[in-house]
């Protein structure tokens, strides 16, 4: 699903900027998931985020940083 077919908004700034740059619907979908395996952990999906967060290191410590901030 493409960023233009969902128009729920990602919670962090740093998913909506890395958002701003993506025009493949996998990476789309891989920061999403990212961002709210981030917000709310699961064991079923910690492979998943952690390959995803060794791909996008920088990315996943800001909105780590930031879902932090909220809590």
């Amino acid at each position: 699903m493409s960023l233009a077919d969902n128009p729920v908004m990602p919670l962090t700034q740093a998913a909506r900027r890395a958002l701003q740059s993506l025009n493949d619907d996998g990476a789309v979908d891989d920061l999403r998931f990212l961002e709210n395996w981030q917000a709310a952990p699961s064991l079923g999906a910690m492979l998943r985020a952690g390959q995803i967060r060794r791909a996008n290191p920088k990315l996943a410590a800001e909105i780590e940083a930031e879902v932090n901030r909220r809590s």
